[in-house]
């Protein structure tokens, strides 16, 4: 709890560091006022509409599951939706000053403090067993809330983007961000709603899933062992303390963007891995037993190691496939000079590249934490990972926040100098968005897989409980198994599918709304005429609320619906929850990855390669760019909190429908 509130204190210092810093001329503070207020109108109104639908839920669990669970249910869903609020708030200030870690350090230390408190409160008030169980109702909270802002921010921002391209580049040949187009602030607002946001919201119920997922495994199946409740908290509250001297090495070192931020990353892992050394001898200064076999501290300790290297090796693998500096940009780049078909190919292609080396350390860390502690390990492992979840976000948060300053520099007609400065860092910007994003679903498979754990643990303790047999088998031998398989490999397609329509219905909508005012006021072009910049932004608001509740509803459905169709079962629930976490996986790393390549070979064509701006090569590049927006910026992403959505209401519902 110190860690946290220590972490809080530091962000909110950093809050008081950005707003005290010259907002520029007075061109860019209304061009940035403009922004905020978008921003602001769209988050009131998604916060009308979630909540109308969290209540719904709330009451659900207040009825037919407890009152801890609900209670826990609402704390979740209201930090998850302040760290995203908190966050783009800030980042929309920062874009015409600077940027602080400040949406990192806030999404660990709600995260760590709401979790914390809820339990220590509840094992107070209803006993440790209730106390550990109402968690899951948390834990869904935020994860509901994550769907709906990864999927309407999602939407939001790549429909202003889209639409902003197709009309103002490919069509007019205006720059980026130029102020003669009418979606220009759109744009601009959607990055702060769809990235700061919603990458807040979706990495606070990551770090609290996981935080949670191994609080329950070690509840479960630790019972006697109080320490191995208390290990994940302090390994969280541990890199707090790393995150905090990550963002002082950014401020002390010098050099270029890239390197300095990779630099506070592995800052922090070090930090954490020298401290989590004695904790964790301190806490199991005997060992632990598990599943009849004694772990020593040192094999606890590498569990968690392993964790703070996934975290580096997902980093530099995310960053290899959409970094400009390397092969597979250059590759997409290249191939734009044959066309618009061969640069979507060389982008589809990059992007089922991506998927190979982060699977296949994902499967190593599996076996070697499992190795050292069991299924126990794996939730350690993933702690871990998500214990450096404040500084990986301060990464994502430069993405925005540099991308939004290149905006303002163009729209306020500052010197071509700054420009450039811009656009190197919104290159990097980009990059890093991605990185994250490899980041947030790397992990949310790990923490998947221990969520799946918890459920069969859940339904063993619930079945014995009654007094009968467990003999549920979840075996491959096992025909329902495999019809749980087909079913949960399904939905992410289902879901992706309803994200890419949503956005290319929203994007439509933004087209004929740019078309009307150019054709209605030509003299918007030559400049005597001003762009209505508000209906843009209304049209997408009215869109991406209106079109992301089917999409982000769906796991909510597909769970019930399994549980409830009496032949189905706990079984084919069961293989459910696998089908969905490895199907989901691919996917998510697939589009973030591709999406993320294609935006970076657009810029390096930009850059004055293979011909620069205006080229053919540059034209079919923006047609990749454009196609990969709804991938990494709204499917993909959006994918990750979807897979804790359904494990999460999966063990919920075991002793409603079982």
């Amino acid at each position: 709890m110190l860690c946290a509130v220590i972490g809080l204190v530091f962000a909110f210092f950093l809050i008081i560091t950005v707003i005290r810093r010259s907002p520029g001329n007075k061109k860019m503070q209304e061009i940035s006022a403009a922004v905020q207020e978008g921003a602001k109108a769209y988050l009131h109104r998604q916060v009308v509409t979630i909540s109308a639908i969290a209540v719904i839920i709330f009451l659900l669990l207040f009825r037919f599951k407890d009152h801890p669970t609900a209670i826990g249910f609402v704390i979740g869903a209201f930090c998850s939706l302040a760290a995203g609020y908190i966050g783009m708030r800030i980042a929309v200030l920062a874009n015409v000053r600077n940027g602080g870690a400040v949406t990192g350090l806030l999404v660990v230390g709600l995260a760590l403090l709401a979790v914390s408190i809820f339990y220590t409160v509840a094992e107070q008030m209803v006993g440790h067993a209730l106390a550990v169980r109402s968690l899951v109702g948390l834990a869904l909270g935020g994860s509901l809330i994550s769907v709906f802002a990864r999927l309407g921010g999602g939407i939001y921002t790549k429909a202003a983007d889209v639409g902003a391209d197709l009309v103002g580049k490919i069509e007019k040949g205006l720059e980026e961000d130029d102020p003669r187009n009418p979606a220009t602030i759109a744009d601009n607002v959607g990055d702060n709603v769809g990235d700061c946001a919603g990458m807040a919201a979706d990495v606070f119920e990551t770090y609290a899933v996981s935080l949670i997922g191994a609080i329950l495994v070690g509840a479960l199946t630790l019972a006697a062992e109080p320490a191995a409740i208390i290990y994940p908290f302090v390994l969280g509250g541990i890199s707090v303390l790393g995150a905090i001297c990550g963002v002082f090495f950014v401020n002390i070192a010098g050099g270029k963007p890239a390197p300095v931020l990779m630099g506070a990353v592995i800052t922090n892992a070090l930090i954490s891995a020298i401290l989590f050394w004695p904790a964790t001898h301190y806490l199991f200064p005997e060992g632990i037993t598990i599943s009849g076999v004694v772990r020593s501290p040192t094999q606890l300790y590498f569990a968690s190691v392993i964790g703070l290297v996934m975290t580096a090796v997902v980093v530099a693998i995310t960053n290899y496939y959409t970094s400009m500096r390397y092969r597979p940009v250059q590759k997409i780049a290249h191939a734009s000079e044959t066309g618009h078909a061969t640069n979507i190919i060389a982008g589809l292609a990059v992007g089922q590249h991506a998927t190979a080396l982060p699977v296949g350390f994902i499967g190593i860390a599996i076996l070697l934490s499992f190795h050292f502690a069991g299924l126990y390990g794996i939730a350690i492992a993933v702690m871990s990972m998500l214990s450096m979840a404040g500084i990986i976000i301060s990464l994502d948060s430069f993405g925005p926040i540099t991308d939004n300053a290149g905006g303002v520099a163009v729209m306020a007609k500052l010197p071509k100098e700054i420009r450039s400065i811009t656009d190197e860092l919104d290159a990097v910007g980009n990059t890093m968005k991605a990185v994250t994003k490899g980041y947030a679903i790397a992990s949310a498979g790990l923490a998947a897989l221990v969520l799946f754990g918890s459920y069969v643990e859940e339904l063993r303790d619930h079945v014995t409980a009654r007094g009968e047999v467990f003999s549920f088998q979840f075996s491959l031998t096992e025909p329902k198994v495999i019809i749980g398989l087909f079913i949960g490999g399904l939905l992410p397609f289902i879901f992706t599918a309803f994200s890419m329509d949503a956005v290319g219905i929203a994007a439509g909508a933004v087209v004929r709304e740019v078309r009307r005012q150019l054709k209605a006021k030509p003299g918007i072009l030559t400049g005597q005429d001003t762009p209505d910049y508000g209906t843009c932004v209304d049209i997408v608001t009215k869109a991406a609320l209106r079109q992301m509740i089917i999409p982000a509803l769906l796991p909510l459905i597909f769970v019930v619906a399994v549980a409830m169709i009496k032949p189905l079962g706990p079984v084919v629930l069961g293989g459910m929850l696998v089908g969905t976490i490895v199907t989901g996986l691919f996917i998510a790393i697939a589009m973030t990855s591709g999406g993320g390549a294609w935006d970076n070979a657009k810029k390096f064509i930009e850059e004055g390669n293979l011909g620069g701006k205006g080229s053919f090569a540059h034209a079919a590049a923006v047609t990749g760019d454009t196609v990969g927006d709804p991938y990494k910026d709204t499917a993909g992403p959006a994918i990750n909190p979807m897979i804790k959505v359904v494990n999460i209401v999966a063990i919920l519902i075991i002793p409603i429908f079982f």
